[in-house]
């Protein structure tokens, strides 16, 4: 009996912890699935309804349309298939029968009348790809808004802000990598004077924040000729990024086993050829740990490429912020774009997640 009650007592937290998981993984979930949705969806869908009406329900189903007389003033009762009503409750919508609603489409200019009719609609109804096009592209985009207006604007041209993102971040990623493997590698294995020192102040950039050098690099890029180059952000993501890389490096290659490189120095093999032959390959699970934060960070980095680059190469994060301000109403561009900008950050986390809890635990356990 008493073993009963402890087994009780025992899946009972489980059971909470469970379901606070659950929860917190829907919290994050259903806003990403919502803004998915939302990116596929007509501009007047999304100005009409919520985004879970995608899913499989009975609605309002669009089903004829036609246009008043042009003697028709709005601004009286009007008379639609024997019912009258202003000009604001046909806006809203009226049943003229059991299963038949009529809407004024637009403003009163367009004497324009819907008709609906309720019926079962599937899964993924009106979702379309027009969206994606207009936002890569940069010539002029044209839709309806919410009061039926044509609105014609100038595209976004975030293509080529995914290019510039991974013109930026893919050498900014590989670059500190290299540089921070060979500096790790060296203050784990190798002897040299200030050895120590050196590392001490390594791990103390780590709680700099980088906003204080800014503006002296800035100044630096800009008598360089660096401002607005894709060099400028290389060197200050490198610089920005490589003490965490080598304080996390440093720890996973610390903890390899000494007789590997003790046989490998009795071959006769240099301390480069250790370093490539050996290091790397044994290195990979914490190198694909940095790989992850650091391309994260660059990616989604919007201060230092609005310093170093401003408008001269618009990167992902810029492209997005311009087009909160050009375009803040348009929410089919606007979750387009904000979905765009997520595709490669989550395949680069679930292509190398493996590598990632092994890596962030690399030099917690010894011996």
């Amino acid at each position: 009996m008493s073993q009963h009650k402890k087994e009780k007592k025992i899946s009972l937290p489980k059971f909470f912890i469970g379901l606070t998981l659950v929860i917190i993984v829907l919290m994050w979930t259903i806003p990403t699935f919502g803004i998915l949705v939302t990116s596929f969806r007509d501009s007047t869908d999304i100005y009409g309804s919520g985004w879970w009406t995608v899913l499989p329900h009975k609605d309002m189903v669009k089903t004829d349309e036609f246009e008043l007389p042009a003697d028709t003033d709005p601004n009286s009762s009007i008379t639609i298939e024997g019912t009258t009503a202003s000009f604001d409750e046909w806006r809203e919508g009226i049943y003229v029968s059991a299963d038949r609603q009529l809407r004024w489409y637009g403003n009163k200019r367009s004497r324009k009348i819907e008709a609906f009719e309720e019926k079962w609609i599937g899964f993924g109804a009106n979702l379309t790809l027009a969206n994606y096009r207009d936002v890569l592209s940069a010539g002029n985009v044209t839709y309806e808004d919410a009061q039926g207006n044509t609105i014609s604007r100038q595209g976004s041209n975030f293509g080529d802000a995914v290019l510039n993102s991974l013109a930026v971040t893919i050498p900014a990623t590989i670059i500190p990598i290299l540089i921070a493997a060979f500096a790790a590698y060296a203050f784990a294995w190798m002897e040299f004077p200030g050895r120590r020192p050196m590392f001490i102040m390594i791990v103390a950039l780590l709680v700099v924040p980088l906003q204080i050098a800014l503006i002296p690099i800035l100044r630096d890029f800009t008598n360089w000729g660096l401002y607005g180059t894709f060099v400028s952000m290389w060197l200050a993501h490198t610089s920005f990024g490589l003490p965490l890389a080598i304080y996390l490096l440093y720890n996973y290659i610390s903890t390899l086993p000494r007789d590997i490189f003790e046989s490998a120095y009795l071959d006769g093999a240099t301390p480069f050829v250790t370093f490539v032959r050996l290091v790397l390959p044994l290195s990979i699970p914490a190198l694909a740990a940095f790989s992850i934060f650091q391309f994260l960070w660059v990616w989604n980095d919007y201060l230092v490429a609005l310093i170093f680059l401003g408008d001269r190469n618009r990167v992902v994060t810029s492209a997005l912020a311009a087009m909160v301000g050009e375009k803040g109403q348009d929410w089919h561009l606007l979750t387009s774009g904000a979905f765009l900008s997520m595709i490669l950050p989550l395949a680069v986390f679930f292509g190398l997640q493996r590598f990632f809890v092994r890596g962030l635990m690399a030099g917690s356990i010894k011996g």
